[in-house]
């Protein structure tokens, strides 16, 4: 028997899409998509301005963070003398600059004698003992005196002598701010675009020398006064007043730097990412100033002219950079360390392995502790309580000690991160929820539920 209502739609049935609240449900959620909508086209607007001026903030302290690297370098060989004096004395024992230094002082002694009357002004007690020394040396007359003096020199360059004369000259020339960076009077001048030291000190004692081997003709020498270049450039004057500038940045620049970093990081929406990849941007351009400074050597020294000796050129170079390379190490390692505790105290998967790795490690140790009887007693609840207390001063104590230490390095960086690191596992080590008192007394471990009395959720 055939259906008397057919399958199809029924003209007086409604064809709305459901009854009145469920109309109502539909329409606050095409609300609630419209707004979300809306908010997201809006967001992205805020957010790009926001990740601009962050990134330009960024951008400006990995500029500056080379210049104010040089600057703080600067300022510590200008206002500290310890500093400069520790820079500069490791040159009195440099084979190079000893060489150079002697050459220097033999020119000046040679260009003072008079060979053709050096035996006839000895007196003649003496004449027997020169002539001894001289023969010696073989060859022309010349070149034995020329051997015969330059071996004297060697022989006071070499020995504590000029060790002390280059630390007490060094040490006076730094109270008037004289010194190769900067130029000025007194001992360190500059001449001809050349920063020299003068050598008189050294000059009088290999005279000595020579009166004390028989050659009393040395004696009747003026004094002299023979220069040592330790710095030449054809645009000293220039350079002069760039560096002076930079001395008196060389506080307010890092101070710059980190502030830039900063606020950089705190614009940014993604702060702890926008972190990494700031310190890790600073870290490059450090590395691009010690590359810079190795180029500038090469360049440096092509330019310097045949008289000075190269050697000794170079060895004074890398003395004076030195501790801007371990400021160049010291930022790098610093950046490294920062980039790596925000990336595993951030959210991603591969941070949250290695932290789970280290709890996992911690645990066994504690397993194995406490297997052998080890109990924390007091202190495990204690740590458990002032846990994030006892890090945060942990973390305070650790950047005090980088801030107070007098001229860091990379390695005293590399300590402190590991230090700090062990405190942070010993605190791991130590944290447990409950004393053991407690939990022995209590009896067998039982599952948390309401209290009694308590009524319960019914299911």
């Amino acid at each position: 028997m055939p259906d008397e209502h057919p399958e199809g739609p029924d003209p007086e049935r409604p064809t709305s899409p459901g009854t009145g609240g469920e109309r109502s449900e539909l329409e606050q959620l095409r609300a609630r998509v419209a707004a979300l909508e809306a908010s997201r086209a809006a967001r992205p607007s805020h957010h790009r301005w926001r990740a601009f001026f962050s990134a330009l903030l960024i951008v400006l302290s990995c500029v500056l963070a080379p210049l104010a690297a040089v600057a703080a370098w600067t300022a510590d060989e200008v206002d500290d003398t310890d500093r400069y004096v520790a820079t500069v004395a490791p040159l009195a024992s440099d084979p190079a600059v000893q060489a150079a230094a002697a050459n220097r002082v033999t020119d000046a002694v040679m260009s003072h004698i008079d060979l053709p009357t050096l035996l006839e002004g000895a007196a003649p007690e003496n004449r027997p003992l020169l002539e001894k020394a001289l023969g010696k040396l073989g060859g022309t007359l010349e070149n034995a005196v020329r051997s015969f003096v330059r071996d004297k020199a060697q022989d006071v360059i070499a020995s504590d002598v000029f060790r002390r004369i280059w630390i007490d000259a060094n040490r006076q020339i730094h109270t008037a701010l004289d010194k190769a960076l900067t130029g000025g009077g007194g001992a360190v001048k500059i001449n001809n675009q050349s920063v020299t030291v003068d050598l008189a000190p050294v000059v009088e004692r290999v005279k000595q020398r020579l009166v004390d081997e028989g050659m009393t003709v040395a004696a009747r020498i003026p004094q002299v006064h023979t220069d040592f270049t330790v710095l030449r450039s054809d645009k000293l004057g220039k350079m002069k007043t760039y560096l002076r500038v930079l001395r008196i940045a060389g506080f307010w620049l890092p101070v710059l730097v980190v502030l830039l970093v900063v606020a950089g990081v705190l614009l940014s929406v993604h702060r702890r990412r926008v972190l990494v990849a700031a310190v890790l941007a600073v870290a490059v351009a450090m590395l691009i100033l010690g590359l810079a400074l190795t180029v500038f050597r090469e360049v440096y020294l092509n330019a310097l002219p045949d008289t000075v000796s190269q050697p000794a050129a170079g060895a004074i170079y890398d003395t004076l950079t030195r501790y801007l390379r371990t400021s160049v190490r010291r930022v790098v390692a610093l950046a490294v360390v920062i980039a790596l505790a925000a990336w595993l105290t951030g959210p991603g998967r591969r941070a949250g392995f290695v932290r789970e790795a280290w709890r996992s490690g911690l645990r066994a140790v504690r397993g194995a502790a406490d297997h052998v009887g080890f109990r924390t007693g007091p202190v495990g609840p204690f740590v458990h309580r002032f846990r994030t207390w006892i890090t945060w001063i942990l973390v305070a104590a650790a950047v005090l000690t980088y801030l107070l230490w007098s001229y860091p390095t990379g390695w005293i960086v590399l300590v402190i991160a590991l230090v700090l690191l062990f405190a942070m596992a010993v605190v791991e080590f130590l944290d447990e929820r409950t004393p053991p008192s407690a939990s022995a007394s209590s009896g067998p471990a039982r599952r948390p539920g309401p209290e009694p009395g308590t009524p319960q959720a019914a299911g």
